[in-house]
């Protein structure tokens, strides 16, 4: 995978944060060497967040975002603050753009506030220091930088990069839980649903960290597993399905083979495997009227049989047997009120980076929402909830504990 093909989720995401007029749009022309952001001397001409994904030296696959304003005015102002607000949930590293005239206001020092609520490593960028007739020197937590004049830019690239989460620091999906020259059985359902001529994002990421293991990856249907099994010499160290066949699949494959899915296994890479396990549980107190919303990072077009809209919602009623209200939302949205809703059942976030997916784990803790995801609710639902992430010993002791709560 080329760094042009490197997925959104798996990029650092860079904000560039600040008030109107600061420079914000100049700046991120400067950094990324391109008219990424419409720029004009009019105030508040950055109505929208605006995503580029890039290649930025030193850093690599990155996603720069210009925000608007954030003391925009009025009732438009107060939603762009809003959507500005919903950027800092997937920023790795902000930005925050100065105008070395006017220096620290109300302003920047919320916006500082917010960075350090949120444990966002960030740096400040004095722009528009051509305008100083003494340039001070930069700091760790400062540079001195001239969007117009393209002054001191490479210098803040580089401290983003040492900012910036190292990849080597992030989560593995499989290739730790197997040794070199271990067989994986990868469960791939070609159907409808199948994006056709390619797999889908967790299906080549796991094939792609399987190999970087030096683990070989072998793929088959849903329908050849039994006969898979009986040519292979040694039994497969991990089988790991679509959890849409979990069903299926943990009737074929025998009870001593590791047996996980897709959707866990991204779970875990995005920090969020304890949480959706302590919170499936929700599911034995639903009742009659309570809503449930189902949310997705991506938006795709919906199938006649779509996993979100269709079979959670249909294995959610004849699990519980209750009448269900049920809710979704997709892509970037997500909801900043959870009151009204008695279980988050989320996707694996595939397409979000991990600052975002556990924002919006955060968010359903912070309002005592349980939240869960696909593979562990259908898993939970299957009867196979145990098996699925019985390579996590600390979750079987979680898995009981709530069961015992829930007797």
């Amino acid at each position: 995978m080329s760094m042009n093909d490197t997925p959104s989720g798996e990029r650092i995401h860079i904000g560039f944060f600040g008030r109107r007029n600061a420079g914000k749009s100049s700046l991120v022309n400067a950094v990324t060497g391109q008219d990424l952001s419409v720029v004009s001397d009019t105030v508040g001409t950055t109505t929208d967040p605006v995503r580029k994904s890039m290649e930025l030296l030193p850093m690599g696959p990155v996603v720069i975002i210009d925000t608007p304003g954030f003391d925009d005015e009025g009732a438009l102002g107060a939603l762009r603050v809003r959507k500005t607000c919903q950027v800092l949930n997937r920023s790795d590293v902000a930005v925050l753009v100065a105008d070395c005239a006017a220096g620290l206001g109300a302003c920047e020092r919320e916006l500082i506030e917010l960075f350090q609520k949120k444990e966002i490593p960030y740096l400040i960028a004095w722009n528009k220091c051509d305008q100083l007739r003494t340039v001070p020197a930069d700091s760790d937590q400062e540079r001195y930088v001239s969007a117009l004049k393209h002054t001191g830019i490479e210098a803040l690239k580089e401290r983003i990069a040492r900012l910036a989460k190292p990849s080597d620091d992030r989560r593995m999906l499989a290739g730790d839980l197997v040794h070199p020259g271990d067989v994986v059985l990868l469960v791939v359902p070609i159907d409808k649903a199948a994006p056709k001529g390619r797999l889908i994002l967790p299906q080549q990421m796991t094939i792609r960290d399987l190999l970087d293991a030096d683990a070989a990856a072998l793929c088959v249907k849903e329908h050849e597993i039994c006969e898979m099994l009986d040519r292979l010499r040694t039994p497969p160290a991990l089988v790991i399905t679509d959890s849409q066949v979990f069903e299926k699949v943990s009737a074929d494959v025998p009870q001593d083979i590791p047996l996980t899915s897709f959707s866990i296994l991204m779970a875990r890479k995005k920090g969020f495997l304890d949480t959706a396990v302590r919170g499936v549980c929700a599911i034995e107190d639903l009742q009659d009227g309570d809503t449930v919303l189902i949310a997705e990072g991506c938006t795709h077009h919906r199938q006649c049989d779509d996993i979100g809209t269709v079979k959670i919602p249909r294995w959610l009623q004849n699990y519980t047997g209750k009448q269900l209200q049920i809710e979704t939302c997709s892509g970037m949205t997500f909801p900043e009120d959870l009151s009204g809703y008695s279980l988050i059942i989320h996707c694996g976030g595939c397409m979000l980076n991990d600052r975002e997916v556990q924002a919006r784990m955060k968010c359903a803790e912070d309002q005592k929402v349980p939240i869960t995801n696909y593979g562990i609710a259908i898993a939970y639902m299957q009867g196979i909830l145990k098996r699925s992430v019985s390579m996590f010993p600390h979750l079987l002791a979680a898995i009981s504990e709530t069961e015992e709560k829930h007797a």
